[in-house]
């Protein structure tokens, strides 16, 4: 009589251990295409730091492991660059909203930039730069306090400065000089607009 088939082989019963390690193998892999789908998809809608994404994933109950492998490679393919985001963000809220760089710095901390990353993106906002933009800021406002009292323009005017992060050094030395262009002069009205002391350099604008 003819042969017939060969039995099919069958494979050994696999292991407690290999199914776990199988089974191990596509949890991580699921989670870390969880994971991507999730970074892509923010950093799709706007440039994040590494830290707003990691958020998001512990948000989304993405293992550790799985988030920083992630983020590992993204940040190797320049998809996560927290010094770019960092020198970006400075050159974008400087210009387009006028902050300071003490208020910049503190966005940035807010966003878990890295300290040296932040460092970095401030100091290449020159001082300088940031004199001018304040008297631009100034200029700006100047118009709409005339015919107010001085000492409640000067609040106005100190104010904003402080809102945007300006320290009163910078503050009074601005407001000081727009109104002498003005021909005001604070200091005959009783109102000392000199630069403060050095150790107020950082505190809150005082007021009159």
């Amino acid at each position: 009589m003819p042969a017939g088939p060969a039995p099919a082989a069958v494979s050994p019963p696999a292991t407690p251990k290999g199914q776990a390690a199988a089974a191990g193998r596509r949890g991580r892999e699921g989670q870390e295409a969880i994971a991507r789908q999730i970074c892509l998809r923010m950093l799709t809608a706007a440039p994040r730091t590494r830290a707003e994404l990691a958020a998001a994933l512990r948000r989304r109950g993405v293992p550790d492991d799985a988030a920083e492998a992630v983020l590992g490679r993204f940040s190797e393919v320049r998809l996560i660059d927290d010094a770019a985001f960092a020198a970006a963000w400075v050159e974008s809220r400087h210009h387009g909203r006028g902050l300071a760089r003490r208020a910049l710095a503190a966005e940035l901390r807010h966003r878990g930039v890295p300290g040296e990353d932040i460092t970095a993106a401030i100091g290449a906002l020159p001082p300088q730069q940031e004199v001018a933009t304040a008297r631009s800021l100034v200029e700006r406002r100047l118009a709409s306090t005339r015919g107010q009292p001085l000492n409640a323009r000067i609040r106005r005017l100190t104010g904003l400065l402080a809102r945007k992060g300006y320290s009163p050094a910078i503050a009074y030395r601005v407001v000081r000089e727009a109104l002498e262009q003005e021909g005001l002069d604070p200091a005959a009205a009783g109102i000392d607009l000199d630069d403060p002391p050095e150790a107020e350099a950082d505190g809150p604008i005082a007021a009159w």
